[in-house]
């Protein structure tokens, strides 16, 4: 049996749906009863019901009310960071770029910009999951052009990913920090932490958590950013 494609989200299905919601919040708003709205629409459009309306006789409608008295009431900006796992990963990975230095604005308005010509959709949180990858793969070319490989070795487990990642991050900047002779050529990663981000000195990886790499990728990355 075959299964129907799961509905997208129609932005203008959506901002219909508020015009329509905004006229029946006027109408209570203004106690209208229904006998007068009625006759209102029908003035207004030659309907009586504003889901028989086309989209211009909504906005008529709705010009109609606030001519009567009708102000809306302020809307709560509830706009909000996307928070599904793709836009998470594709989030935590932007802002990776930004301190490598392939990304030079970490903002979620650019990320939203990128996702937006990567999946064809106005907002990352209306995103199709089943096709996210596209903007996770795309993300990952920009990191492999910069330096910073993504291919995991087999034997690396799930839970060790995210470190093995952020490591090879950082590894990434020191090269661009010696390329622009802002550390020595023979530093290595644990000098470079020691000597620019005043991390304790030799073995302190060997008990690094994520959290921790991932402020030496920031630090490092500000390092770049600011004297490269």
């Amino acid at each position: 049996m075959s299964v129907a494609p799961k509905a997208r989200f129609n932005p203008a299905t959506q901002y219909r749906r508020s015009m329509i919601a905004k006229i029946h919040v006027a109408k209570k708003q203004m106690q209208i009863d229904d006998d007068d709205y009625r006759q209102m629409l029908f003035d207004a459009t030659g309907k009586t019901s504003s889901a028989d309306c086309s989209d211009d006789q909504l906005a008529r409608v709705i010009a109609v009310l606030k001519s009567k008295g009708f102000a809306a009431l302020p809307v709560k900006n509830t706009s909000r960071a996307a928070d599904h796992p793709v836009a998470m990963k594709a989030r935590a990975m932007w802002i990776s770029l930004y301190h490598l230095g392939v990304v030079h604005n970490s903002s979620e308005k650019a990320l939203e910009a990128f996702a937006r010509t990567q999946l064809k959709v106005a907002k990352l949180q209306w995103a199709d999951q089943t096709q996210g990858y596209k903007l996770i793969e795309a993300l990952k070319a920009m990191a492999e052009r910069g330096g910073w490989p993504q291919k995991l070795e087999a034997h690396v487990t799930r839970q060790a990913a995210p470190v093995v990642l952020v490591k090879r991050l950082c590894e990434a900047i020191l090269l661009k920090l010696k390329a622009k002779q802002l550390a020595a050529q023979d530093w290595t990663l644990e000098d470079a932490a020691h000597r620019l981000c005043g991390e304790q000195p030799i073995g302190i990886f060997d008990a690094f958590k994520i959290e921790q790499w991932n402020r030496l990728a920031r630090n490092l990355g500000q390092i770049l950013r600011e004297q490269g």
